[in-house]
């Protein structure tokens, strides 16, 4: 069986690649979790195949996959019905309850989300995404401490594979928390596994501007930037960036794109007004 992955990303700053929104949360549907398929894999010697799915866990699969596809449209009151389904038809699987945990977060009820991922974490204890989703959700509600713990988790179980959504997450939190040079690590974690993320890039660039580093933000919002995956809040930074280190052409030609691209955006307004410094 195939498995999907919905992935949602939220920056320091709120306004960065909306569409991506929210922390790298991640739900996997359609297939059994890692832990999941790792119980299998040491349980049976054959490959375990769609026709050895258990009835009553393909009839709340199927529940639950209307439920991604509801969840990802925005319809929320009808993936929390679809959820309710999955749960009755196997309440002893581990993903319905991860998913209803991102409904819940979605609708800032974030006490019903704890609840959720608790449930998830108590049914597969080590799955990677569930204690990486749990742990943006204490972030979010400042609980630094617990959330590092559950990255860290997470991180450590060898058979998790979004590692580089994991540090990037755990160093956005400690940024939040003040932990600045922790933060900066973390996020080098992250981009060494994953260069193209333009949230990793771009904090990373933003960290390294703030306390003065030029010559290693310019090489992270340039790489940023010669992307398709620029935006107005990369290109104003990256502007920044080139009028400190005094290359008048390279933030003439940032310039030139911001306002052509994102003419209407406050970076472009910024820009006109002068604000360096702001």
């Amino acid at each position: 069986m195939n498995s999907s992955r919905l992935s949602i990303v939220i920056p320091i700053r709120l306004g960065l690649w909306l569409g991506l929104m929210a922390a790298s949360l991640s739900v996997l549907t359609g297939c059994a979790s890692n832990q999941e398929k790792a119980n299998q894999a040491a349980a049976r010697a054959d490959l375990v195949t769609e026709s050895d799915e258990p009835d009553v866990r393909r009839r709340a699969r199927i529940r639950l996959e209307l439920a991604v596809g509801y969840f990802e449209q925005g319809q929320t009151n009808i993936a929390l019905d679809e959820l309710k389904q999955s749960i009755a038809t196997d309440p002893n699987w581990s993903e319905p309850y991860n998913l209803r945990g991102l409904v819940y977060m979605r609708l800032n009820e974030l006490r019903l989300a704890e609840d959720s991922f608790q449930r998830a974490l108590q049914i597969s204890p080590r799955e990677g995404n569930f204690l990486h989703n749990y742990g943006w959700l204490t972030c979010q509600q400042g609980r630094y401490a617990e959330s590092t713990q559950l990255f860290g988790q997470a991180l450590a179980n060898p058979a998790y594979v979004e590692r580089a959504k994991t540090w990037m997450a755990q160093g956005l939190c400690q940024v939040k928390a003040g932990f600045r040079a922790e933060g900066e690590a973390s996020l080098l974690r992250s981009y060494e596994l994953d260069p193209r993320n333009p949230i990793t890039g771009y904090n990373l660039a933003l960290l390294l501007f703030q306390r003065g580093d030029f010559v290693r933000a310019q090489f992270y919002v340039r790489r940023l930037n010669n992307s398709d995956l620029a935006n107005a809040e990369s290109l104003w930074l990256g502007i920044r960036v080139e009028r400190r280190m005094d290359n008048l052409e390279a933030m003439q030609q940032l310039a030139g794109q911001l306002k052509r691209r994102f003419a209407q955006s406050p970076e472009a307004a910024a820009y006109e007004r002068g604000a360096f410094d702001e």
